[in-house]
Parts: structure tokens; C-alpha cells; sequence
């Protein structure tokens, strides 16, 4: 129980990485590294008590120096999509990398996002955390502002995974971190998890166009195959593709409007799976949800020495909408100058 800190090799720059170990008392493990401010590993008993880690990524730091499908990052200034790689704030336009289908902005800029930088890390005995900090410097990744970032991760003897984030700025600019982590709850090399069981909080979800940017509508999930208020397998509608939205995600790929009654933290999602007897409950405060089934991971050898292939792995992103800061309608993303986000998403497990 508490928090050791180990080394996790040296970045392609000369920078030494740090791995920080939390475990709560009832044996549980979150690995976290100050670089990319990554969840690396999640060590999560099944039914019968055998932990196994169940999130995907790899055992060393060169293949999170690349890290295509950004397994367990911390995203940010802006995760998801900004159409045509635009946006406007006081009047002003601030154009992003051209990086999603020639001319939108996805996950801000691969090379430069948050996930590819050095953190730095801080452990927190009394709360079994680990406090990472970052100063993202003016017009990093296009973004206005010095801002300084901060995400805790906290392993709670309840059995909770919880991040906090909080930010700092001196300009408006955009602000909308999430963590990238796919999850497998039958463990991280187990193959597909489309078998798994997932319910979400969530009436409606924002359609989006073929190149996954949001219309501006808000449509109900019932009576379409994104309907999830009851817990449904995640495979049994997946490849309708004679439904438009998932023709154009390849899957589910799509924000889900979370139905908030408060401004504080809810229920947002439940996985589950049969087979370990595992189940994941995530709450947060944010107003959205991007439900990610892993339908373009690329073959790439992870942890336990065995390719990830399409859908092993799924995303909840907890977040505000794609495009939020060019959708009038959409709650905003901006942070104020001299204001404070703050924000908490948490991962609960229990044995179904």
C-alpha cells in the first residue's frame, strides 16, 4: 500500500522517465508516468481474485515516444476534433495542425500533445496519489495562453481511480483534457472486447458528419443502435453500417450527452464483462462522454508480448463535445484568463 517510484528507462531526448506505483489495500495498481502523464498499467482482481492489468500499452518507453493510438494519455490542450483546424476566441483565429483528414485538428498535435511531454511528478502518500504538473508555454500546439497543467491520480481504498484535473491561465484560450486509456476487462492481451456489456448515462449523443465532425445536433439515442440505457454488448450492433453514423466512425466512434440532473460528478458509463466478472463504473462532472470501440488500432505488439488488434480495447473520454469551440449550442470549452478548471472523472470496480 502507498506509492514507490521506479525508473522506466530514458526518452529518445535523454530524459529519464519515472514510473510511479500506487496500490490501495485491497491490492489493486495504477502505474503512472510522468512522461505523457500516461496510465501505463491497471492491476484489477476478477472474481476469483487473479489481478490482471487491464488497460492496453507497453512495457517500455520507446513505443510511448510514438504511441499512434495514444494508449493511456493524458490528452490535451483539446481532445478530439476541431473543424478545419480553426477556431475563434475574442475576435480572434488561431489555426491548429492539419492532422485528421487533410483539414480538421484531432487531439491538438501528435507530436507536441500533452502525451508527448515530460511531466513533473510528485508523490502525495497521505491521498496514495501522484500530482503531475506541466507549463504548456504560449501558442503551444497553436493554443493561446501560458497555461499550467495539472492531473492527479488517486487510488482510493473503495477501489476508485480517480483523475483531477485543474488549469491555469493568463489568456482565454481552450481547454478540454481527457485520458485516452483502453480499457479490457479481461485483461490487456485477452484479444477483442466487443463481447463486453456497456450501459450509458445518455439520451442522446451529437451525430457527426463523415470525417467524425459534429453536426451541432443533439439526437436521441432511442430506437437507433447507439442506444445504451440499457446495458447492451457492444458487438451485437457495432457493424450495422446500413446506419449512417456507424458507417462513417467505422464503429462506434461518437460523443454521448451525458444525462447530467447536477453540475457535480455522476454516473456516466458502466462496462462490464462476464467473463472475468469484472465491472467499471465511470463518473464525471463533465458533460460528455466519447465512446471509442477501438476500431482503428493498428497491429502493434503490447505488454504481454501479443499484437493489439481492431476493438481489443474500448475508450470512455470523458469530456466536453468535438468542435465545442465552434458549435454555439455545444457547452464551451474556454477557459477564462486569471480562472481555474478543475474537473474529476473517476473509474470504480466491482465484481458483478
Amino acid at each position: 500500500m502507498g506509492v514507490a517510484k521506479e525508473s522506466f528507462g530514458v526518452t529518445a531526448k535523454g530524459d529519464k522517465v519515472t514510473l510511479y506505483k500506487l496500490t490501495n489495500k485491497n491490492g489493486l495498481i495504477a502505474n503512472v508516468l510522468d512522461f505523457g502523464a500516461i496510465l501505463q498499467a491497471l492491476y484489477i482482481p476478477d472474481r476469483n481474485g487473479k489481478l490482471d492489468d487491464i488497460v492496453l500499452g507497453f512495457n517500455s518507453i520507446t513505443p510511448y515516444e510514438y504511441n499512434n493510438s495514444f494508449f493511456g494519455s493524458t490528452i490535451g490542450r483539446n481532445a478530439n476534433r476541431i473543424a478545419n483546424a480553426k477556431f475563434k476566441i475574442n475576435g480572434k483565429e488561431y489555426t491548429l495542425a492539419l492532422n485528421d483528414n487533410d483539414h480538421n485538428n484531432l487531439h491538438s498535435d501528435f507530436d507536441t500533445c500533452f502525451n508527448k511531454k515530460m511531466w513533473k511528478g510528485e508523490a502525495i502518500e497521505s491521498e496514495n496519489a501522484v500530482k503531475l504538473t506541466l507549463d504548456s508555454p504560449n501558442m503551444d500546439q497553436g493554443f493561446p495562453g501560458n497555461l499550467k497543467a495539472t492531473v492527479i491520480y488517486r487510488l482510493t481504498d473503495d477501489n476508485a481511480l480517480e483523475l483531477e484535473y485543474f488549469a491555469e491561465t493568463d489568456e482565454d484560450t481552450v481547454y478540454n483534457p481527457t485520458n485516452h486509456s483502453y480499457f479490457n476487462l479481461s485483461g490487456e492481451s485477452s484479444g477483442s472486447a466487443m463481447g463486453h456489456k456497456l450501459y450509458l448515462n445518455c439520451s442522446n449523443f451529437t451525430p457527426a458528419d463523415d470525417e467524425s465532425i459534429p453536426t451541432g445536433e443533439i439526437r436521441p439515442v432511442a430506437g437507433t443502435p447507439f442506444d445504451f440505457t440499457t446495458a447492451t454488448v457492444i458487438g451485437e450492433r457495432i457493424n450495422n453500417y446500413d446506419y449512417d453514423q456507424l458507417k462513417f466512425g467505422k464503429g462506434y466512434d461518437h460523443n454521448f450527452v451525458i444525462d447530467k440532473k447536477t453540475d457535480g460528478v455522476e454516473l456516466c458509463a458502466i462496462l462490464s464483462d462476464e467473463k472475468s466478472g469484472r465491472k467499471m463504473s465511470c463518473y464525471t462532472d463533465l458533460p460528455g462522454v466519447q465512446f471509442y470501440a477501438g476500431n482503428c488500432i493498428a497491429y502493434q505488439y503490447g505488454k504481454s508480448d501479443k499484437a493489439y488488434g481492431k476493438r481489443c480495447g474500448v475508450c470512455l473520454e470523458t469530456q466536453f463535445f468535438p468542435d465545442a469551440i465552434n458549435k454555439e449550442n455545444f457547452a464551451s470549452p474556454i477557459l477564462k484568463a486569471g480562472a481555474t478548471f478543475h474537473s474529476i472523472t473517476k473509474y470504480v470496480f466491482n465484481i458483478i
